[in-house]
């Protein structure tokens, strides 16, 4: 499946700016499951310096200057992706559980892609008795480790209830998991942490889903979202998994990956700092159009004085 995506970002200050400096965390990898036809980042007003690199989780970042006055911010990623993930095998002919997670601690790489880097607790992602336990549940001896990271990801869609107004990008996923609800963000963490307190090596991935309009409506331009998910080593025979529990799904080709770290503190799409008294206000537009799809233009939304949010 090939998407055309546009990511803009607007922020809109109340007070002249005379100094920002954003890591940008824009533009998809190619990877055996992706591959990225062409992408490209631009920022209004335009940048007195800008730095591009690989981060260490294998992410691309795009650092930029901007040292003049300015009122607005504009970040807008747009990019062509083939999207070709694999399908997953039968998930209750996966490895037992418990062999994955001895697999894992006897890998010996420290690179992006390997289990070793998300084995251990992260700032999102801590390891606690209760989020540990729940996980148990779905984790008996001997189940298959898909299958049983299925059922987990099952469990979170049924316990949970989506509610972008429960938390913030700084709730505590303790706090998240106690109230029951939150967003994408917050069940990913959760998943994660649940996982990790197992002994399973589980990554976060930040990035889109597609969107599929009611029956009879026009795809809106700006109307979709940016998304989180759950990647979990199932060993070296089947590699990484996506699992979705917002949505209960395993990753498939409606899922595009942005970029994957430990927790969203590592990857998140933007982040910096800025010099300036007063309020701002923030705009986040996504399209994900399926290649040969079109969109119309979406009514005026009235925008929301924040610091900083999220999926």
């Amino acid at each position: 499946m090939i998407y055309d995506l546009r990511h803009r970002t607007t922020y809109k200050y109340e007070s002249p700016v005379t100094y920002a400096r954003c890591v940008l965390r824009l533009s998809p990898p190619t990877d055996a499951e992706q591959t990225v036809l062409k992408s490209a980042v631009t920022v209004t007003p335009t940048p007195s310096h800008k730095l591009e690199r690989v981060g260490a989780f294998g992410e691309r970042t795009l650092t930029v200057v901007i040292d003049k006055p300015h009122r607005a911010l504009v970040v807008e990623a747009k990019s062509k992706i083939d999207v070709h993930r694999r399908p997953v095998a039968a998930p209750q002919d996966s490895p037992p559980w418990e062999a994955i997670r001895e697999e894992s601690f006897g890998t010996a790489g420290l690179g992006p892609d390997e289990p070793a880097v998300y084995l251990y607790p992260s700032s999102r992602a801590p390891l606690a008795q209760p989020l540990t336990d729940y996980a148990r549940d779905c984790f008996p001896p001997g189940r298959p480790v898909v299958e049983a990271a299925a059922a987990l990801m099952t469990r979170i869609r049924s316990d949970f209830k989506y509610d972008p107004k429960a938390t913030e990008v700084s709730t505590p996923t303790l706090e998240a998991f106690n109230a029951r609800h939150g967003v994408c963000q917050d069940f990913a963490h959760i998943m994660i942490s649940g996982l990790r307190g197992l002994g399973l090596p589980a990554a976060y991935v930040s990035g889109y889903i597609r969107t599929i309009p009611p029956p009879g409506r026009p795809r809106l331009q700006g109307a979709d979202a940016t998304h989180a998910w759950v990647s979990l080593w199932c060993g070296a025979e089947r590699g990484w998994i996506g699992f979705d529990p917002t949505n209960a799904i395993l990753a498939g080709d409606d899922h595009i990956v942005l970029a994957v770290g430990r927790d969203y503190t590592d990857i998140a799409p933007i982040d910096g700092v800025i010099l300036a008294p007063g309020a701002q206000t923030l705009k986040v537009e996504v399209d994900v159009i399926p290649e040969g799809e079109t969109v119309e233009a979406a009514p005026p939304v009235r925008k929301r004085a924040v610091s900083r949010r999220r999926a």
